[in-house]
């Protein structure tokens, strides 16, 4: 009796009909989605970034209970000379680490002891330029460096000292800081910085820095608590893209710490 043999069905193409809807449906779930994760990975930068902004403030809490309640000063640096030192002789608000000729500066005075098993907390992950955590504080005693936070180490915004004014500061103390220009109590030690000049700039080694997009910057108060605030309306942000501000940057600094010393 002859049998007959039957071969399997060859499995069945997609037609091209079929291929394009199918892309069409990847594509519609890629748009619900990316949107989704951009926004879980934006809150999650800033819990990071909320994260090292508290640590910052349990470091400056240290020093300040080891240097007889003084927050971390200074040093200030030699007679202003050229936009690449970009920090004034008088120590005025700063994001610098260390100054052009290596000296520790600002929050970089917490790198030797206080933050020495954690420095890059000095550094946001919400960085909208490119920086390199580990350059920058490899720069620290021998080069200018900053970080990714303005530290207010003191009220001051001359971009020269005055004869006859060289001491320090006063309203260092950690739980004294006295009050601002505003006459309200001075609250924020430290916030991301949102800062925009000339692209010309780059020269000296002064170049934009914001983060967050500059929707919203962090904040570290004098008690230790760090909150994020909105910058919808720019006001943590300095512009001296005109260069007839670049003088007045560090009194614009001064006032975005201000804005932060308002209570929500």
């Amino acid at each position: 009796m002859q049998t007959t043999s039957h071969r399997p069905n060859a499995a069945r193409a997609f037609t091209l009909t079929e291929l394009l809807v199918v892309i069409s449906l990847i594509a519609m779930l890629a748009a619900l989605l990316l949107p989704a994760l951009a926004s879980a990975r934006a809150a999650g930068q800033r819990a990071a970034c909320l994260s090292n902004l508290h640590q910052i403030g349990v470091a400056v809490r240290a020093y300040a209970s080891d240097n007889g309640g003084l927050i971390p000063y200074g040093p200030k640096a030699p007679p202003f000379t050229s936009p690449e030192d970009f920090y004034t002789s008088t120590g005025a608000p700063t994001s610098l680490i260390s100054l052009h000729g290596g000296s520790p500066v600002g929050l970089g005075l917490l790198l030797a002891q206080y933050l020495a098993s954690q420095p890059k907390v000095l550094f946001c992950p919400a960085a909208d330029q490119p920086l390199d955590s580990g350059a920058e504080l490899a720069k620290v005693g021998i080069d200018q460096a900053q970080c990714s936070y303005y530290y207010r180490h003191a009220g001051v915004t001359q971009l020269f000292d005055t004869p006859g004014t060289n001491a320090a500061p006063e309203n260092l103390q950690l739980d004294n800081l006295g009050g601002n220009r505003n006459g309200l109590p001075i609250r924020a030690l430290a916030l991301d910085t949102m800062f925009l000049c000339p692209p010309q700039l780059a020269v000296f080694n002064v170049k934009p820095s914001t983060h967050h997009q500059q929707r919203s910057a962090d904040i570290l108060f004098s008690d230790g608590h760090a909150l994020a605030r909105s910058n919808g309306d720019g006001r943590f942000t300095v512009n001296v893209s005109d260069y007839s501000q670049l003088l007045m940057a560090f009194n614009l600094i001064l006032h975005v710490f201000e804005q932060a010393d308002i209570q929500p």
